[in-house]
């Protein structure tokens, strides 16, 4: 089945079941990444995911890597760390530099551009994408963001400056989600370490199931309010 193009006036998604096999999950490309869109496409299990040199390209895997908050693997040496550390843990007190910071961090190159980076900021803005940030005295030394789903979130990227400072970050962001009813985090595609942290991968079909029977349960606006965590 060939890949679907994005109609630049319609915000719709073809069935995630039109997904390629190889690659895994490549569903359609082109369209915007307007605030619309992006929304259009969490909403129906779908991300986007792209090389700068490519067009945007729309994924929704199978299987899908997910993590339940309260399964969140949490080794011996972390448990030391998390009794020893001064780091501090905020949320959504500095959004647009733990987003620059995902995509400078890594040596491999990045998929989050600027115009990613911009319309991401934008779902920021609109209450709508979240982010956690680690500091030790003032420096930003570790964080990750994502988009909230009711009660799902979907982890997008994370960074860290400082041993464990991203763990520390999604160890946080867990604690505070399953506090204010959060059910799942969605980690799209696994691989080591996220699979060490306790994500698991389990059929679309099932991650779909879940999505849109957790994505209309919204979170108390506390949850999001700029605060610090630990």
């Amino acid at each position: 089945m060939p890949i679907t193009q994005l109609h630049p006036d319609s915000v719709a998604f073809p069935p995630v079941e039109h997904a390629l096999k190889d690659p895994n999950g490549l569903l359609a490309l082109g369209g915007d990444l307007s605030p619309e869109r992006l929304m259009s496409a969490y909403q129906n299990g779908i991300f986007p995911w792209f090389s700068p040199d490519d067009p945007i390209l729309w994924w929704s895997p199978d299987p899908r890597a997910i993590l339940i908050p309260q399964e969140l693997h949490v080794s011996r040496s972390m448990k030391k760390f998390l009794r020893q550390t001064q780091l501090q843990v905020t949320i959504n007190m500095a959004f647009d530099r733990v987003i620059a910071a995902c995509a400078n961090e890594r040596n491999e190159g990045t998929w989050i551009v600027p115009p990613i980076q911009h319309s991401y900021v934008q779902l920021y803005n609109h209450g709508m994408a979240h982010s956690v940030e680690v500091w030790q005295d003032a420096e930003l030394v570790g964080g990750l963001y994502g988009v909230e789903q009711g009660s799902v979130f979907c982890g997008e990227s994370m960074f860290s400056r400082r041993d464990n400072a991203s763990k520390l970050a999604l160890y946080a962001l867990c604690q505070h989600f399953v506090n204010y009813g959060g059910k799942l985090i969605d980690c799209q595609i696994l691989n080591d370490h996220t699979e060490s942290l306790g994500a698991k991968d389990i059929l679309r079909s099932d991650y779909l199931h879940l999505l849109h029977k957790f994505q209309h349960q919204q979170l108390p606006i506390e949850c999001w309010v700029p605060q610090r965590l630990c």
